[in-house]
Formats: C-alpha cells, sequence, structure tokens
C-alpha cells in the first residue's frame, strides 16, 4: 500500500516545455474508450482504476499519444519520474503530483521502471454528477488541464489516502462501492479545486480552446508547407468538420482562414523587415507562383505586396 507523510497541496506546474511534434504526430492519433478497452458498454461501469506501474508495464513504460472523447483522467505520480505528452510538447513529471486530463485532449506517458501511483479514468457523465454540488465555479477547472504539484501538509496526505482508498473499493467491489467510491471521488474533486482555485492557472483551458491552441501551434510549425486543414485535422485526430466547427466556435473563422492568417503574417513581416523579393518571400512560405501569392495577399488586405511594402516602410519612417 502506498503511504506518504504528511502534505498539502502546492501550486500546480503550469509550465508547458514545447518541443517538436513526434513522429507519431503525422499520423491520427487514436481515440480509445479506455486504452483500447469497450468497457464502456456495460451498464455498471463508469470508473476504472488501476496502478500505473501496471499498465505502463504492458506498454515497456511507455502510452502513444491518444485521446478519451467520454473519460476524465487523473493520475497520481507517487514515485519515480515520467513525462506527460501532449501534441504541443511534453511537461515532466516529477513526485510527488497529480495529472488531471479532460476529455477530448490528446495524452500520451513515459515512465520510469520505478513509476509508483495510480490512474483513475471515470466517465465524464458520472463526474459532472459527483461536482453538481462543489461551490459554484470550483468544478469549472475540470475541463482544463492541471498537473498539480504536492508538498507536505495535512491535504496531500488526506488526498493519497482518498485516492488510496477509492482503489481499494474498486478493487473490493462490495455491494456498497459505487457509493463508496463516487464520495471519495467527490473528496478528490474538492480538495483539487481549493487548491487550483485558489491560485493557479491551467496549463491549457477547456477543451476545445486546448485544440485551438495546438492547431495554432502545429500551423505556426508547418505553414510553410501548405499543409491543408485535411492535413492538420489528420495530425489532430478529427475529422475535418469537427475540427472547423470547433476553430468557428473558438475563434470565429474557418481552418483555411486560421492558416492564411498566419500565412500572410508571415508574408507581412517579411515585405516590411526583409529584403527579399517579392519571387523570394512567395516561395518561402509555400508559393510556387508569385502572381498567385500577389492575388491571395491583395484580396485578403486590399493591397498588392509592392505597395504594402512601400507603404508599410514609409509610415514607420515618418513614425
Amino acid at each position: 500500500m502506498m503511504r506518504m507523510n504528511n502534505g498539502h497541496l502546492s501550486r500546480p506546474i503550469a509550465q508547458m516545455e514545447h518541443s517538436r511534434p513526434e513522429r507519431h504526430m503525422s499520423s491520427t492519433i487514436p481515440t480509445y474508450d479506455l486504452y483500447g478497452e469497450n468497457q464502456a458498454d456495460r451498464p455498471d461501469f463508469w470508473i476504472h482504476c488501476e496502478t500505473i506501474e501496471a499498465r505502463s508495464r504492458t506498454h515497456r513504460w511507455e502510452i502513444g499519444l491518444h485521446r478519451h472523447e467520454s473519460f476524465q483522467q487523473f493520475l497520481y505520480i507517487r514515485q519515480g519520474a515520467g513525462d506527460a505528452v501532449f501534441a504541443t510538447g511534453n511537461i515532466p513529471l516529477s513526485p510527488p503530483c497529480i495529472v488531471s486530463i479532460p476529455p477530448g485532449f490528446s495524452h500520451g506517458f513515459r515512465f520510469s521502471r520505478d513509476i509508483d501511483g495510480l490512474v483513475v479514468t471515470l466517465l465524464a457523465k458520472r463526474l459532472s454528477l459527483s461536482a453538481r454540488n462543489a461551490p459554484r465555479g470550483r468544478e469549472s477547472w475540470l475541463s482544463s488541464l492541471y498537473v498539480t504539484a504536492l508538498s507536505p501538509g495535512p491535504d496531500a496526505q488526506y488526498l493519497e489516502e482518498t485516492l488510496l482508498r477509492l482503489y481499494q473499493e474498486f478493487c473490493l467491489r462490495r455491494s456498497d462501492s459505487n457509493e463508496l467510491m463516487e464520495a471519495h471521488l467527490r473528496s478528490v474533486i474538492l480538495m483539487l479545486g481549493r487548491q487550483i482555485g485558489a491560485d493557479s492557472d491551467p496549463i491549457l483551458g477547456d477543451t476545445k480552446r486546448a485544440r485551438l491552441e495546438v492547431l495554432i501551434d502545429l500551423i505556426g510549425q508547418h505553414f510553410r508547407q501548405q499543409l491543408s486543414a485535411k492535413a492538420y485535422a489528420a495530425i489532430l485526430g478529427l475529422s475535418p468538420t469537427h475540427l472547423n466547427r470547433i476553430v468557428r466556435e473558438t475563434a470565429g473563422v474557418t481552418v483555411h482562414e486560421l492558416i492564411m492568417n498566419r500565412v500572410l503574417e508571415e508574408a507581412r513581416r517579411a515585405l516590411v523587415f526583409s529584403s527579399a523579393s517579392i519571387q523570394s518571400i512567395a516561395e518561402q512560405i509555400g508559393f510556387s507562383d508569385a502572381n498567385y501569392f500577389a492575388r491571395c495577399f491583395r484580396k485578403r488586405t486590399g493591397r498588392t505586396p509592392k505597395r504594402y511594402r512601400q507603404e508599410e516602410r514609409q509610415r514607420l519612417r515618418d513614425v
């Protein structure tokens, strides 16, 4: 049984370490019910608990990028080390800490062989019921990604003991286990929400906003390759229609417009601050035909690239 010295919650880790996309980003991110298992079809299934070591050992300590559309996950890391892997980069996991992952968020993990902790996966609909009576606004953090470090204090000890009781009830499956598991889960939510709501910002916001941020990051890396909206949707593991809907709801534009905005942002910067020819700038941002680039640029800015360069440089001189 896992034990820990008296502890309390510290400020969540709010620093994302950006890195280049992993090789698996070039293919569609799989969507799993629960690591590929279809237990959600069972009427009595709403929560699954197991040790991180038990699951990661079967995957050689590395769980590839994937997502769960209907599940929320909490990982408690007691000992060992690892990285949480996201589409935009990795976050080192230093024990003790808790990772909260909302539904639909692409994620993966790399663990050391001495990893010790728990993973709790549950239906998001059931989670909403558990959080319904939380203080107003306190449950909103559940739709955001948090990595919360734990440091000595009574809150952290209570949180660990509650997670362990939740795990034990799941393993024992006695007649009143569902009621007790829901009570333990509510305690975990309230304890985490107290700290997160008090002084913390999410690493990324709600799922739709998080996906938009990931898309913007990907466009920033690949816009010179003139990838299509369909290609970005495939990288994110979404249908083009679904991705377009998310972008419209969160940014008010289509995916294609988001791509073109980034392309033209780079074109405007190069026209004003570099001496490169218009043909060269067009090639640098993925246009093989300078005339087509000029037409696209004029359609969206109302000026030709040449006129834009002249007028903007003059404006800067006047300033």
